[in-house]
């Protein structure tokens, strides 16, 4: 597995997107895309070093910014999808969100997991 990014909750995309501008220098953004399968608009920023940074709104992340809890997710790439799943399941990982096509990342599954250092997302490799 290799590291991949982290995600962001927001409330608002273009103030989360001008804040990491203000902080960071940007090398590319994403457009903006909702995936339906996930009730989220997301945005991919990519930094000058090459560091990723996924910003999320909506139904998804809405209680945690609430909670001011901005830091949602990390996310690894995997070459076998369901085997990291497994792998995960037998550390004693929750699997919160079976496999599905994400838009944002030309439709490559995701799974998400809710793990001892939080909540994983797995991004299947292309």
């Amino acid at each position: 597995m290799i590291f991949h990014h982290i995600g962001i909750a927001s409330a608002d995309m273009g103030e989360a997107l001008a804040y990491v501008r203000a902080l960071f220098p940007v090398r590319e953004v994403s457009e903006t895309v909702y995936d339906e399968k996930q009730d989220a608009s997301l945005c991919m920023v990519t930094l000058e070093d090459g560091s990723r940074m996924e910003l999320i709104t909506g139904p998804v992340v809405a209680g945690r910014v609430k909670k001011r809890q901005f830091l949602y997710h990390t996310c690894y790439e995997t070459a076998d999808l369901e085997e990291s799943i497994r792998h995960f399941e037998e550390q004693g990982a929750l699997v919160v969100s079976e496999p599905k096509e994400a838009v944002l990342f030309s439709m490559r599954r995701v799974a998400f997991l809710m793990t001892e250092l939080g909540l994983l997302e797995l991004l299947e490799q292309e």
